[in-house]
């Protein structure tokens, strides 16, 4: 399993308390935070088992979904059904997988 993959694991555990504590008062919001850190890890999961233009695209995906979930994260944050300090660990981690997908996306030469 690839390091990228087990941030990515490792970013829905952390998002779980912004959804546990935004569902009450903003379901959708919670839903769509849900949805978009799971499709981050699926989509990284599903990378590995690609090649070419394809594995770079689902990188891409992951990448999209994981700014969709820390933008989430960040609206929970600014309707205050979060505290910020809440929050802080899963947007530092947000802020890790995207710099490992956008690597993955753009390897070295």
């Amino acid at each position: 399993m690839c390091q990228a993959l087990a941030v990515a694991e490792e970013f829905v555990s952390l998002v779980l308390p912004v959804v546990e504590a935004t569902e009450p008062r903003d379901a959708n919001l919670a839903s769509q935070l849900r949805r978009a850190a799971t499709s981050a890890v699926l989509n990284t999961a599903e990378a590995w088992r690609r090649d070419g233009r394809d594995r770079a695209n689902r990188f891409r995906i992951a990448a999209g979904e994981c700014e969709e979930a820390r933008v989430a994260v960040r609206i929970a944050v600014a309707w205050r059904y979060v505290a910020a300090d809440v929050a802080a660990p899963s947007l530092a981690h947000a802020d890790r997988l995207a710099a490992m997908l956008w690597r993955l996306r753009h390897p070295r030469r």
